[in-house]
């Protein structure tokens, strides 16, 4: 990685988080709670693990392997030395005890290709765990803003409520007073219920946030500090945050682990073809066998070499291993079509956004001085009831499409990063120990 820390969101953006409801205060530890506990982290590490050990089984080839034997009982004997001997049928109380030393030479490297499947197999879930994290970690990030944006409309909602009652408090006086019209008190009043219907489905938007926040993070939120992002540190244009992904991605780099794991279970099925070469030594020490009493003991130190023929089997086996390279190569192809893709799509968020945001300040600043001098004019009768609303509503409307931009712009950056794999270092949380590989 870059020595490079991220901190993410353009001064522009100041103001957009207002207070929610958070046991992790701040971004950083809310996206550490949500990796520490989140399902889909937690599967990723087991199975990491659980490769981890099916490679430590494929190890155990390369030692020796060892047999022993013991046991001790009864047996009856009738046989040719018995009977040649003249003693007939015997009964003895039979004593065995054996070990036998196997050591592995030569099986055309097929423990070896077993054995680096195996460990690709580990850093192909090792990259997979990494991508889980970061997919997660993106997850808490959105979140994370859903739940601001959210309390920030909710805000916008209650004061444009409030702008409407006091409006529909001065028209009743007026009319009462004899200086306005019934149609105006009607005016205005509908225009309050529409002020609280927005606050009602503001409302509901908030705690759809609150539960996505719940079901990634794992916990409900009490107060969220303004997380802030250097645009300097983000990638400088297209082609580098292209480059950087195809590069660092981990889901590309789980997708490569994968074709040389399907490349050495290819090798591994080519051994089926050469003999397995054994070093082998036993020893014995038995009691009374086979009728014939006293002690029956040995010694042995051979190489031994076997050869298995599967009628074919072998054969179709070193070709389906053909097809799951094919397989794995595709797949890893189709990944970096991904990749590329989404970080194009990425990248024409943020670009958007960022162009976006300043027009979409420049509403709102217009609005609120248009709306003061509506007021103005209103008093003194030189705009309509019906004009005032309008500019009311235009104003709220300008402070939800700001707010929403600002988040939009956000969580564009963020993604950006979780496109180049590394969202999780710019926060500076520490990835689970299962993402580390095995060299």
């Amino acid at each position: 990685m870059h020595n490079k820390m991220y901190c993410l969101l353009p001064a522009a953006f100041a103001g957009l988080i207002a207070t929610t409801n958070i046991s992790a205060s701040n971004l950083k530890d809310v996206v550490t709670e949500a990796i520490a506990s989140n399902p889909d982290v937690l599967i990723a590490e087991s199975e990491r693990d659980s490769v981890e050990q099916q490679m430590e089984q494929a190890r155990a080839g390369f030692f020796p392997q060892v047999d022993v034997t013991v046991g001790t009982g009864w047996e009856y004997s009738d046989n040719p030395t018995t009977r040649a001997a003249g003693l007939g049928p015997r009964n003895l109380n039979r004593d065995e005890a054996e070990i036998l030393v196997r050591q592995l030479l030569y099986d055309g490297h097929g423990t070896e290709s077993e054995f680096e499947r195996h460990r690709a197999r580990v850093n192909s879930h090792a990259y997979d765990t990494f991508s889980t994290a970061e997919t997660t970690g993106l997850k808490a990030v959105e979140v994370y803003l859903d739940v601001i944006k959210t309390r920030k409309l909710v805000q916008l909602a209650t004061s444009n409520l409030e702008n409407h009652q006091q409006t529909y408090d001065r028209i009743v006086k007026r009319g009462e007073s004899g200086v306005g019209s019934k149609a105006d008190v009607q005016q205005a009043m509908g225009r309050l219920a529409l002020a609280k219907t927005n606050l009602l489905a503001e409302q509901s938007r908030q705690q759809d946030a609150l539960a996505a926040y719940i079901s990634v993070v794992g916990d409900t939120p009490d107060s969220l500090e303004e997380p802030v992002i250097h645009e300097e540190y983000l990638p400088s244009s297209l082609e580098e945050s292209l480059a950087t992904a195809l590069d660092n991605h981990p889901r590309l780099k789980s997708a490569k682990a994968d074709v040389e794991a399907a490349r050495r279970q290819y090798d591994a099925a080519k051994s089926l073809f050469y003999p397995r070469v054994h070093l082998e030594i036993s020893g014995s020490n038995n009691e009374n066998l086979d009728g014939i009493p006293g002690e029956n003991n040995d010694a042995q130190a051979m190489i031994r070499g076997r050869y298995n023929f599967t009628g074919g089997k072998d054969i179709a086996r070193r070709q389906e291993t053909v097809y799951q390279l094919q397989q794995a190569r595709e797949i890893r192809n189709r990944t970096h079509r991904q990749v590329t893709e989404s970080m194009k799509l990425s990248w024409h968020a943020y670009e958007t956004a960022k162009g976006q945001l300043q027009y979409l300040k420049t509403h709102v600043d217009a609005s609120h001085q248009a709306l003061l001098a509506y007021r103005k004019q209103f008093n003194i009768g030189q705009r309509t009831l019906i004009d005032l609303l309008d500019q009311e509503n235009e104003v709220f409307r300008a402070n939800i499409n700001y707010v929403t931009g600002q988040r939009d712009l956000a969580f564009a950056s963020y993604r950006i990063l979780a496109g180049t794999g590394e969202l999780l270092w710019a926060l500076d949380v520490e990835l689970p120990k299962q993402a580390s590989t095995i060299q």
